[in-house]
Formats: C-alpha cells, structure tokens, sequence
C-alpha cells in the first residue's frame, strides 16, 4: 500500500469520527471539497502545511495521524519493521 493511499485511509476514517462530511472538513481546513476527495482516495499528497491544518480540524496531533498511517501500511504488510537508531 502507498503512503498516499494509507493516508487518505486514515483522513478518511478521522473525518468520519469527528462527524464531518469532506465538504466541512474542506470548509474548515481552508481546502477545496474535492481535494478532500482526491486525497482520501491516494490520488494527491499532502503537504506538511495541510498536514496540520487537517489535523488541527480533526483535533488530532500530526505525530498520531502519521503513526495511524505507519499501522495501515504495516498492517497491509508495506512499512519496514526497521527502525531508525538515534
């Protein structure tokens, strides 16, 4: 699984907890409906700047909503188990 399409996975499953339709997702985040769309379906990335104001409307940090897509795409077999030593 792409990044792109794990991510819209979790965008997706967000919006649908905060009871929010791509329309006041979009509204709220300053962003066009249908790039809501194209990203939920894996067809655009988002920039880090949208990162956060997706997050800040869905009152989720970034660092959780990066780490729901590492599950997805682990969980589909597609994420390394390695782990960068600091």
């Amino acid at each position: 699984m792409d990044p792109e399409v794990a991510f819209g996975k979790v965008l997706r499953e967000l919006r649908r907890r905060a009871e929010l339709s791509q329309e006041a997702l979009a509204l709220e985040a300053d962003l066009q409906r249908n790039y809501i769309s194209m990203l939920e379906r894996g067809l655009n990335s988002a920039s880090l700047r949208t990162l956060f104001k997706l997050a800040g409307v869905l009152d989720v940090p970034v660092s959780d909503m990066l780490i729901l897509v590492e599950q997805e795409m682990a969980a589909q077999g597609r994420l390394s188990k390695k782990r960068i030593h600091r």
